[in-house]
């Protein structure tokens, strides 16, 4: 047999495994998810949309979807102290409290004291919290090194918990732990991480750290940029010390006051409001969101 019918025998195979890559559009319809919103029980719900058509006026309008997409894989970016963490645990208090199950890789702080944490959560919403602890699963990577520094261990023991659990919400507070002193291994995690959520069909939230010198507004830095460029969506948190006259004067607020931004930045999966809103963490330790920046500032 010639060596050229070898060679052409290769690229059949090659060219067929190619092929398996190719799919007319119209084929999908039946394999798309459905798109419908997670609650966070904040105003987040209301800033992701889908379209559609009004059938009175055949025009295209907003339909607001109700929460964070079904499916997606959010991540929420801010310098510390901006209520990352915050935001993350209310999320998965609520869809505890709604009778989901709900998988919280802790890489931070250990499994006990983010019991207390969430625990407060669940009492200032006004829950229950006997009746939704049930359907929270903690993986402690924050105690166990061998899961926190290799990514493998880490989604075979999430694995193990979606099938077990049959959890449908992961959040892990934070992704950046992950790979904090790697930096260089930073894509490579978070692509396998996100590649898995998306193939178990979780609803996730990552929680990213980012560098006090990066630009606060922006979603850059270590970990920032690393998710940003895979995940679905990213969330940026930010917060502004008011600590000038003109600061005085535009915020209305007083000097030594902080105030606190949100913006969602980018979401591949449905339409998003892309104004930036002031938020506060009111005395219970939740999540609040206010007004619109631009509208403060007219006043």
């Amino acid at each position: 047999m010639p060596p050229e019918f070898d060679e052409f025998k290769k690229m059949e195979k090659e060219s067929r495994k190619f092929e398996r890559s190719i799919v007319e559009l119209k084929e999908l319809e039946g394999k798309a998810p459905k798109l419908f919103g997670i609650p966070t029980g904040t105003k987040l719900d209301e800033m992701f949309f889908t379209v559609e058509i009004d059938e009175k006026t055949g025009k295209a309008r907003k339909k607001i979807l109700g929460g964070l997409p079904y499916l997606a894989v959010v991540n929420v970016v801010g310098v510390p102290d901006t209520g990352k963490s915050v935001l993350a645990e209310q999320f998965a208090v609520n869809q505890a409290a709604r009778g989901y199950k709900v998988l919280f890789v802790t890489v931070e702080s250990p499994s006990e004291f983010l019991f207390n944490s969430l625990k407060q959560k669940a009492l200032a919403l006004g829950y229950d919290f006997s009746k939704l602890e049930d359907n929270i699963i903690v993986i402690d990577a924050a105690k166990v090194e061998e899961i926190r520094e290799n990514v493998i261990s880490l989604i075979k023991t999430m694995d193990y918990v979606i099938k077990k659990f049959g959890t449908t919400i992961t959040v892990i507070d934070s992704i950046t732990g992950l790979y904090e002193h790697r930096e260089m291994l930073a894509r490579q995690i978070v692509r396998r991480i996100y590649n898995f959520l998306k193939e178990k069909r979780q609803t996730a939230l990552l929680v990213s750290q980012k560098r006090s010198s990066q630009g606060a507004e922006t979603a850059e830095a270590a970990g920032g940029l690393a998710v940003a460029h895979i995940v679905d969506s990213t969330i940026v948190l930010d917060k502004k010390l008011i600590a000038s006259k003109w600061d005085e004067s535009t915020f209305k607020l007083p000097l030594g006051s902080v105030v606190r931004l949100l913006r969602i930045d980018g979401c591949r999966m449905s339409g998003h409001d892309s104004d930036t809103w002031i938020f506060e963490i009111n005395e219970f330790g939740l999540i609040d969101i206010k007004k619109e920046l631009k509208d403060l500032i007219k006043r």
